[in-house]
């Protein structure tokens, strides 16, 4: 192995490109010669960045690239080997090792070949024993008596009472947010969330001109004390609120928060949106704050977060009938229909217990890269929950978000910088990573170890120190 690590460094120190790519370009050149086989072991990271006598994450990237280009391939717990006959599940075509997307909120997608097997099955039930006509017609917004019992079912260890004639089962728990903001409020009425809150309620409150009601929370989630002094100075039109694994920062808001916040919300008569994408995660629920103020919360949870963001079908609880008809009325106007395709295979993933058993299996590997992230980042200030699939990471001084987030291009990582999250200014200093999408777990790994050598090297970067400039930032 030290004759490959040898003969790289000579090719690497004359070659005119970038490290990464000639890293890569020295693995291309020993397989094409015949000096690395199918199967064989590369060196260690950490070997390879000190032979080289390269930063680890520029090592890092060499062997992204590599795998980019189809000549390795990384295996969980064991290495990067040099790729032989393609072994991998079919419905996986394309390698997801390079350029490393950390910024969108995916959840991992686990590994298991009979969970596979049965979401291919599930695909393929949805062209036999039906008329594939009746997928393709237009249908009444909501969905089918079964397809809300179904909804009601998958929620049921959260909301035991929930009524199917209140439950809208809709294109996506966003389309459900946006039709609840067209319904409950109007241009110029503002909506309570906190400062830090999803990008998505932004970007509705812009485009519908809704004015947002920033308020304050700590490590607990939303202050109920500022709620409440809210409400008595200038009540909001509605409360938003994400309570448990909250995107971006993680926080679960604990029981006697729900309660006060929903006591505070009856007690001024503000209605209560509770976006709940990743209630189903946590081994120890919490009951929602619809069980504190059901006359008063629209609840709402999908299954973007626990089969992945292409199953648009998510699931509105309302307070009552009346609220039922109206929100139904102004969903229908915006979206015309959930896919009925998409809603009998939820309903069936529901039904079968595969959407349970997806959740087990998310969580268990949210569990897993957790952990890594407990042991790689270990020194670096960060916040999150045992069963999220992101954390919150804030800045150490003296460096701001965007330098970091720049730095972290260069080196193949995107994050999100706290700006997308801020509902008023000054955004704090701090980025959200996700640890899920289609990155195996060794793959992630990888990414971990990345970003700490990138923070660990900020000070040496303010003195210039660290590294080479890196090409291809996006």
């Amino acid at each position: 192995m030290n004759n490959h690590l040898s003969r790289w460094c000579a090719a690497i120190t004359a070659s005119d490109r970038p490290t990464y790519h000639a890293i890569a370009d020295a693995i291309a050149e020993d397989i094409q010669a015949g000096r690395l086989r199918a199967e064989q072991k590369l060196p260690p990271l950490r070997a390879l960045s000190r032979m080289l006598g390269v930063n680890f994450s520029t090592a890092a990237r060499g062997y992204a690239e590599a795998a980019e280009r189809g000549l390795i391939a990384g295996r969980p717990g064991s290495g990067s080997y040099v790729r032989g006959e393609i072994r991998s599940d079919p419905v996986r075509h394309a390698s997801t090792v390079g350029p490393i997307d950390m910024r969108m909120n995916m959840p991992p997608e686990p590994r298991s070949p009979a969970l596979r097997a049965r979401l291919r099955e599930g695909f393929a039930s949805l062209g036999s024993g039906h008329d594939v006509y009746d997928l393709l017609r237009y249908q009444e917004f909501g969905g089918a008596q079964r397809d809300r019992e179904a909804g009601a079912a998958w929620m049921a260890q959260r909301l035991p009472r929930a009524d199917c004639a209140n439950i809208l089962v809709c294109p996506g728990a966003h389309s459900a947010l946006l039709g609840l903001c067209a319904s409950l409020l109007r241009a110029g009425d503002s909506l309570a969330c906190e400062a830090i809150s999803y990008p998505g309620i932004k970007g509705i409150a812009a485009h519908l001109g809704i004015r947002p009601a920033a308020l304050p929370a700590d490590h607990h989630g939303l202050d109920p004390d500022a709620f409440a002094a809210l409400c008595a100075a200038d009540p909001p039109k509605a409360l938003y609120i994400n309570p448990t694994l909250n995107n971006p920062t993680t926080t679960t808001l604990p029981a006697e928060r729900r309660a006060a916040i929903a006591e505070i919300a009856l007690r001024y008569g503000v209605p209560i949106i509770e976006d709940d994408p990743y209630g189903c995660l946590p081994k120890q629920r919490l009951a929602p704050i619809a069980t504190y103020a059901p006359e008063l919360t629209f609840y709402v949870a999908g299954l973007s977060k626990v089969l992945g963001a292409g199953l648009r079908i998510g699931y509105l609880v309302t307070p009552n009938a009346r609220y039922t008809a109206r929100v139904s009325s102004t969903m229908a106007t915006l979206s015309v229909m959930a896919n009925p395709a998409m809603i009998r295979l939820a309903t069936r993933w529901i039904e079968d217990g595969t959407v349970r058993a997806a959740t087990r299996a998310i969580r268990k590997e949210s569990m897993a890269r957790q952990a890594l992230a407990t042991r790689v980042l270990r020194g670096i200030e960060y916040q999150s929950q045992p069963e999220a699939f992101h954390l919150w990471l804030p800045v150490p001084a003296p460096w701001n978000r965007i330098e970091l987030a720049t730095r972290l291009q260069q080196h193949g990582i995107a994050a999100v910088v706290s700006d997308a999250f801020a509902m008023r200014a000054p955004a704090p200093e701090a980025v959200r990573i996700c640890l899920g999408g289609t990155a195996s777990r060794e793959e992630c790994h990888r990414h971990l170890e990345i970003m700490h050598d990138v923070i660990e090297h900020l000070p040496a970067m303010a003195a210039g120190g660290y590294g080479e400039p890196l090409a291809g930032a996006y």
